[in-house]
């Protein structure tokens, strides 16, 4: 546990460094996944949050380096959020939790627009087939499935060229969608598990289709969830933390090393190298920024090879 804390408390400033660049971005993603700690004092776990945000232009052939933040908390309440959040302006990419709208509800002034995920919503269609082989899901289904097709063909293309073919083939596709939904929805018990999907689907629309106006927007949040898998893993193997102080540190490691990983840097040599600069004093506070992942890696690109050197 100190050598732990000896560890993080020496690359809090570089996490906090990692956290003040995702949230100065204009699209944010943002999740959550539980993480248990110990609670000694009741003889067991207390149920907390590890949230994580996320940036990723990739896609799109935008400035924003791939990064991920994870915040421990012990709660998933808007407070936990807002707190995390209170500085933020910009595209907010989520899925359908009510603390994000409630977020935005809180941040009158706040020029924070929600972006949902059709992932989740065709997911809902998913459950229902699964249990009932509903053939309006699994036309539902195919319909989204088509729209992921034309994802899959400009990915990696820019902004104009997404928002370019969005509109001439993806556009019609979620207009005809929403209509088939709307029917469908006149004529079933609102009770029914589709009729809950379908609710979910036309109440979240304006953020599920946002994708369509701006080629910037991805069309689900899968960026931050592939982030959450790793730590699905690692809690699968501890467990639980040991301690709030645990969560942090859990929080701190997480997100510089998955950093690394998003930049293609192995992450224990980055680790490894970014401590003994900090320790040794190397870098200063003031000139952390060199060692986020993408800087380092730029750095390290452009240092003469040891076979130039010798030459």
């Amino acid at each position: 546990m100190v050598a732990s804390l000896a560890l993080t408390g020496w690359l809090r400033p570089l996490y906090d460094r990692l956290l003040l660049y995702i949230r100065s971005q204009q699209r944010v993603y943002c999740d959550e996944t539980p993480l248990p700690r110990l609670d000694p004092g009741r003889g067991r776990t207390k149920l907390c949050q590890l949230w994580a945000q996320a940036v990723d232009d990739r896609p799109w052939q935008g400035p924003a380096m791939p990064a991920v933040g994870y915040v421990f908390a012990e709660g998933r309440d808007t407070a936990a959020v807002q707190e995390q959040l209170a500085g933020f302006d910009g595209i907010l990419q989520v899925d359908g939790y009510a603390a994000y709208k409630a977020l935005v509800r809180r941040r009158k002034h706040a020029r924070i627009r929600l972006v949902f995920c059709l992932a989740h919503a065709r997911r809902k269609f998913v459950a229902v087939f699964k249990t009932t082989q509903s053939e309006v899901a699994r036309d539902v289904i195919a319909r989204i499935g088509t729209v992921y097709a034309i994802e899959e063909r400009i990915r990696g293309t820019t902004a104009d060229t997404r928002l370019r073919v969005r509109q001439a083939q993806a556009r019609p596709i979620m207009a005809a969608l929403k209509a088939r939904l709307m029917e469908v929805r006149a004529e079933i018990s609102g009770q029914s598990s589709l009729a809950k999907a379908i609710a979910y689907t036309l109440g979240h629309w304006d953020g599920l289709i946002a994708f369509l106006d701006d080629g910037r927007i991805d069309v689900d949040t899968n960026a931050v969830e592939r982030s959450m898998r790793p730590i699905g893993l690692g809690r699968k193997n501890s467990l639980f933390a040991g301690s709030a102080a645990g969560g942090r540190d859990w929080a701190i490691l997480a997100s510089l090393l998955n950093s690394a990983n998003l930049n293609d840097i192995d992450p224990f040599s980055y680790m490894a190298d970014v401590l003994e600069r900090i320790v040794s004093g190397a870098v200063k506070v003031n000139d952390l920024d060199r060692l986020l992942p993408w800087a380092w890696r730029a750095e390290r690109d452009a240092e003469p090879t040891a076979e130039a050197r010798a030459a």
